[in-house]
């Protein structure tokens, strides 16, 4: 089993890595904090499977696990997350993950969610009440995606606006021009019908984006 690891915690990632070795069988092809990174080697490695964090540099982890359906069909994503509300649940369910797990939980859940999504199971946390997964199932879950509408660009974005980069900063990390990014900007904030900073940071904050430390 080929298996990426993203975390913006290097303790954290390292604590994995060690697990993952230790029970034999797992190669780990690579490791990195950032979400865009992360994407990158999903598309060049194709992974077995890609644990992701939710809240991430460049790139949240829900963004990543969305995109990787196009880069690598073949890859399986887990979600380890600090979040067990039905908001964070049901997004990630949405992007299409085979996994989800709390960062409290046992060495040995993580251990059956591998094995599970290599069987091409679904694999939800215990601890995640069943009237997430009902209300998911059956479209009755009180939220819907707070980004609904927006492009995979314009996500991308409002992300880097809530870690709180200017113009001119997130056009050199996305090799845009500086007019195109303020583009953008202008019609994300039309279609969320938002027109200051800290309103997208909070929006951000609510969606997963960005810690609420923010």
């Amino acid at each position: 089993m080929h298996v990426l690891l993203a975390d913006d915690h290097t303790l954290f990632r390292e604590g994995l890595r060690s697990l993952l070795e230790r029970k034999g069988g797992v190669t780990i092809d690579g490791e990195t904090g950032d979400g865009r990174e992360a994407l990158e080697m999903i598309e060049r490695m194709g992974p077995d499977v890609a644990i992701l964090d939710i809240t991430m540099p460049g790139l949240s982890g829900l963004e990543v696990a969305a995109r990787a359906r196009r880069a690598s069909p073949r890859t399986r994503t887990i979600v380890l997350s600090m979040h067990a509300g039905e908001s964070y649940v049901a997004q990630a369910l949405r992007a299409g993950v085979s996994g989800y797990l709390l960062k409290d939980s046992a060495a040995a859940e993580l251990l059956l969610a591998l094995s599970a999504v290599m069987r091409g199971e679904t694999y939800l946390d215990p601890a995640i009440s069943r009237h997430v997964v009902d209300g998911f199932l059956h479209g009755s879950l009180g939220e819907a995606d707070p980004l609904a509408g927006l492009t995979p660009r314009q996500r991308e974005i409002l992300q880097l606006i809530a870690e709180g980069k200017a113009n001119k900063e997130i056009a050199s990390d996305l090799n845009l021009a500086v007019k195109t990014v303020e583009a953008h900007r202008a019609q994300l904030m039309d279609r969320l019908g938002i027109h200051d900073v800290a309103g997208l940071v909070r929006l951000a904050i609510r969606a997963g984006l960005v810690p609420p430390d923010r």
